[in-house]
């Protein structure tokens, strides 16, 4: 199932670093089943973010494929990637244009990101374009149900070995 992916713009009082408040519109992103949905956990997440009103002023689909958050980085770029493809009817080459998005510290870092997240791709592609995207954060949907399925997967495992290990004893008793 792919993820939708969705741009929230959000309007609130923000304090910024000279302790001022300003009016800013800021644009997250977040990954829902719906619009309604979409709606519901931004509300949540800038509930969590400011204590201040919030307005969200827009609810758009997001068109990036693919979401790749890097670890010590503090902005998002949009990554424009070229598929290229060979027709054989046609005897012509084709692109398909998919975009990512792609966190880093500068242009040249976003520019190795994509390239880092494009390995293992069999087929030829480019990187066209790559801009600094507006979104201030990205809240992927994440319920807690991995952690408890890793859990109930070592649980498993340990009855599993104890079976075992009773079959073990119970042979050894018989002969």
């Amino acid at each position: 199932m792919s993820v939708t992916w969705y741009e929230c713009k959000v309007k609130y009082r923000k304090v910024q670093e000279t302790g001022e408040q300003k009016v800013t519109t800021e644009t997250y992103l977040l990954d829902a089943i719906s619009y309604t949905e979409a709606e519901a956990r931004i509300n949540e997440e800038m509930a969590t973010l400011t204590s201040e009103e919030f307005l969200i002023t827009n609810i758009k689909v997001a068109n990036f494929s693919e979401v790749h958050p890097v670890e010590n980085s503090d902005r998002w770029f949009k990554s424009k990637v070229a598929l290229i493809a060979f027709d054989e009817n046609t005897g012509k080459e084709r692109k398909t244009n998919i975009y990512m998005l792609v966190q880093a510290n500068d242009l040249k870092e976003a520019y190795d990101n994509t390239i880092e997240a494009m390995k293992g791709t069999t087929g030829d592609y480019t990187v066209p374009a790559i801009t600094e995207s507006p979104i201030m954060d990205v809240f992927p949907y994440f319920t807690g149900e991995e952690e408890q399925l890793e859990q109930f997967r070592v649980i498993e495992k340990s009855a599993t070995s104890e079976e075992e290990n009773e079959e073990v004893l119970e042979e050894n008793e018989v002969e």
